[in-house]
């Protein structure tokens, strides 16, 4: 089969901006709480654009750890994801759900969480997942894997459950959103598109966007 000749045609539901919550974060959550019970593979794994130095596009997954005002996830400060947010803190999320036939594209500025709010969600992860946070200079090239599992080897002699401290360069970002757009797949390819884009006043405006 060619590549082009793939395709799937949507319809499992419908959208319509009569149907949508006035706030766009609750509508994530419902939406959110249905892939939950759809028992969605992955749900949390979003992809994260973020610009380079050069003006490019860069992209990669990684996993949502916590919705509030805004949309929370973890990394190195110091990965190339890091030093991006840091010159450029604009940002595009992505969540792709098939089971679904769902997507949302949201796009906003990130700051970074509190850190506290890093110290409670570092030691809520295994102990494994907190001494990788040591061992990993996230993005740098390394020569061999055996550099990584020696300095894990080493971390763990310095540090056990009880002593180990989260990395001044580990932490969580928020990502305050100023647009959300909830796409539900339908038939034909018209595919229903409910824009939610924040204004001056902080109202959400919603509209519906051709497929």
């Amino acid at each position: 089969m060619k590549i082009s000749d793939i395709r799937i045609d949507y319809s499992l539901k419908s959208l319509d901006v009569s149907d949508v919550k006035p706030s766009p974060m609750d509508q994530f959550r419902l939406w959110f709480n249905e892939a939950l019970e759809a028992k969605v593979l992955e749900i949390n794994a979003m992809n994260l654009a973020t610009v380079q130095n050069n003006g490019r596009p860069n992209s990669r997954v990684v996993l949502l750890k916590g919705i509030d005002s805004g949309f929370v996830f973890f990394t190195n400060y110091n990965s190339t994801k890091g030093k991006e947010l840091k010159d450029n803190p604009y940002v595009a999320l992505t969540f792709y759900w098939a089971e679904l036939e769902r997507q949302i594209r949201i796009s906003g500025k990130v700051e970074k969480v509190s850190p506290k709010e890093s110290d409670d969600y570092f030691f809520s992860r295994p102990y494994s997942s907190q001494i990788g946070a040591w061992v990993s200079p996230q993005s740098e090239t390394i020569t061999a894997r055996e550099i990584l599992t020696e300095k894990e080897a080493d971390l763990q002699k310095k540090f056990n459950p009880n002593s180990i401290t989260r990395p001044e360069h580990w932490g969580g970002y928020r990502v305050n959103p100023s647009e959300l757009e909830f796409w539900q797949g339908r038939p034909s390819r018209l595919h229903d598109r409910i824009l939610y884009r924040l204004e001056s006043t902080g109202k959400w405006e919603i509209s519906r966007l051709a497929p």
